[in-house]
């Protein structure tokens, strides 16, 4: 049979349970996960190859109506993941069924030329009844329900297009390690920092060093105010190594080698409204500022 191989983006607004959908796709904690919205800024690409199918996933930012550049940005970058993608999975919670129309939660102008497959997610929250009631017409996962993900990736394969793979079949992701320090950093921020902290928080790479062992990877975190600063390292230095502790154990766990982060807290000012300072963090100037 010929091969198949195509784009896939995880599409929807925020917390509608994206990530959660990618990592059980590829069988690996690629994507942050986080009861708080919008943990997601760039798009977290993830591969899985089965037999002659290989699917290409992209969990995207959720769409949203932006507040400040770096929600716009993140949503430039959903937009352009979604005109590109020969497939759109939008992914709604299963608890708020039915979905709203992707063309009108995008603000798209025209209907998007991918074919678009509603998913609606956390399934595993409805009664019996509910649940299968919506299975009737849609499909309906649960993370951690195996036989829901084939059935997804039953729907999707035909409609990818007939190519060779892109990627080696035994490769689960795409980016580079060091985005993966920067993500796991944000997820740690998420799960230990509290409000509105995780949201000012960033991450930069600053020295990677592959040829110790332990890998050796300092990296600067970035909050917006000097008390914000305090919280980040909080009483002794203890929230920082806790959060430190969690990105390492994600990193050893993708590398399978033992990791060192040498971590440092800074401020910088309002980076989420500052251009410059969004293009140096890997967010790409969006169309709204070209225009």
């Amino acid at each position: 049979m010929p091969r198949r191989s195509g784009h896939i983006a995880l599409a929807g607004a925020p917390n509608a349970g994206k990530s959660s959908l990618l990592n059980a796709l590829v069988g690996s904690h690629l994507a942050i996960v986080s009861p708080k919205a919008q943990a997601t800024r760039i798009p977290v690409t993830g591969l899985r190859t089965e037999g002659d199918v290989q699917y290409v996933f992209h969990d995207l930012p959720g769409l949203l109506d932006p507040a400040y550049l770096l929600q716009t940005r993140m949503r430039d970058l959903a937009l352009h993941a979604m005109a590109r993608a020969d497939v759109i999975l939008h992914l709604h919670p299963a608890a708020d069924a039915p979905a709203p129309d992707l063309t009108v939660l995008a603000r798209l102008d025209t209907p998007p030329r991918a074919p678009v497959i509603p998913v609606y997610t956390k399934g595993d929250l409805l009664t019996p009844g509910d649940r299968a009631g919506l299975e009737a017409t849609s499909i309906v996962t649960a993370a951690d329900e195996p036989t829901t993900v084939e059935r997804l990736l039953a729907r999707v394969a035909p409609l990818l297009p007939v190519r060779e793979f892109e990627f080696d079949a035994d490769d689960v992701g795409t980016q580079p390690l060091r985005f993966f320090v920067v993500e796991y950093l944000r997820e740690a921020a998420f799960e230990l920092l509290q409000d509105e902290l995780p949201y000012a928080f960033a991450a930069e790479v600053e020295e990677f060093r592959e040829d110790k062992s332990p890998i050796y990877i300092r990296v600067t975190m970035f909050v917006e105010r000097e008390s914000q600063k305090g919280m980040v390292i909080g009483r002794g230095g203890a929230t920082i190594r806790a959060i430190g502790t969690h990105a390492r154990r994600r990193l050893e766990e993708l590398t399978g080698a033992a990791v060192y982060l040498d971590l440092w807290a800074k401020v910088l000012p309002r980076w989420r409204q500052s251009a410059t300072a969004l293009t140096r963090f890997g967010f790409p100037v969006s169309d709204m500022e070209k225009a």
